[in-house]
C-alpha cells in the first residue's frame, strides 16, 4: 500500500487516551513498515482529551491534531480527510473497536484497482438486542429508499482513494456540522451518503469482513440516532432528485 493517511474522530475520549490506543495504532503501522500519517481530529471535547492528546503528539511527530469546534463525528470525519495526504485514507474509530490490523485485510483490494474498501461486521457479537434491531430497520430501509447493496454502512472502517475523497467530500460537507442535541453525533447517515455518491459516481467499491468488538459508548443514542439517520436518507434521496449532487 502506498502513503495511508488514519483518521481519528475524537469527542470525550479520555478513557481510550488512556489505555493506550493511540499506541496501538502506531506500534502497528510501525510494525508493518507503512509510510503513514495520523490525523486526530476533536469534535471539541469537554474533558482532557486534547491534553492528552497534545502531549502525545509532542514525541510522535506522525501524528497531528486538528481542534474543531463541536459539529458531530461527521464533520470531525471530513475535516480530516480533506487534510490527508496520503494516497489511501482511512478513518476510524479512536475505541479501536474494529483494530488497525484490520487495514491489511484492504491492501489486496486496492492493489487490484479499487477506489474505497469498507469494513462489514459479522452479527455485531456482544451488542444489546436493541441495537442488533436497530441495525436491521436501518439497512431495511437503506435497502428500500436508496438501493445501497452492501452489508454493513455503518462499520466506522472505511478507507478511500484520495481521488474518491476529492470527489465525494466536498460536494457533502456543507449538511453537516449541526448538533442537534447534547453530547456525542454518530451521525449514521453520513457513512449513507458517502456511499451512495461513491456509488452514483461510479467508483469501484469493496466490502471486506473486519474484526469487530463491541464497546460501549455514551455517544450512541439509539432512539434520537435512528431518527435522524432516517432524516438523511430521504434527505439523500431528494438532494438526489433535486440534482445537488
Amino acid at each position: 500500500m502506498k502513503k495511508l493517511s488514519v483518521v481519528i474522530p475524537a469527542y470525550n475520549e479520555e478513557r481510550n487516551l488512556k489505555r493506550g490506543v493511540l499506541d496501538e495504532v502506531k506500534n502497528f503501522l510501525e510494525k508493518i513498515g507503512l509510510e503513514y500519517e495520523v490525523i486526530i481530529v476533536d469534535d471539541g471535547s469537554t474533558d482532557q482529551t486534547k491534553k492528552i492528546i497534545k502531549e502525545y503528539i509532542a514525541n510522535n511527530k506522525k501524528f497531528k491534531l486538528i481542534e474543531n469546534s463541536h459539529g458531530g463525528k461527521a464533520l470531525a470525519v471530513m475535516t480530516g480527510m480533506l487534510v490527508g495526504e496520503g494516497e489511501i485514507i482511512l478513518f476510524t474509530d479512536m475505541d479501536q473497536a474494529t483494530p488497525i490490523t484490520q487495514i491489511e485485510k484492504f491492501n489486496p483490494k486496492f492493489e487490484e484497482g479499487v477506489d474505497i474498501v469498507i469494513g462489514s461486521r459479522n452479527g455485531r457479537k456482544g451488542a444489546p438486542l436493541i441495537r442488533k434491531l436497530s441495525a436491521w430497520g436501518f439497512s431495511f430501509l437503506r435497502g428500500m429508499i436508496l438501493g445501497l447493496p452492501f452489508k454493513d454502512t455503518q462499520c466506522g472502517f472505511k478507507a478511500f482513494s484520495k481521488m474518491a475523497v476529492d470527489k465525494i467530500i466536498p460536494k457533502i460537507k456543507s449538511e453537516w456540522g449541526v448538533v442537534h442535541f447534547k453530547g456525542g453525533a454518530v451521525n449514521a447517515g453520513f457513512d449513507v451518503e458517502l456511499l451512495y455518491l461513491a456509488k452514483k459516481y461510479g467508483f469501484q467499491i469493496a466490502e471486506v469482513p473486519v474484526e469487530w468488538k463491541y464497546v460501549d459508548t455514551e455517544r450512541v443514542q439509539v432512539v434520537k440516532d435512528a431518527l435522524a439517520a432516517v432524516y438523511d436518507m430521504f434527505r439523500i434521496r431528494w438532494n438526489d432528485l433535486l440534482g445537488k449532487y
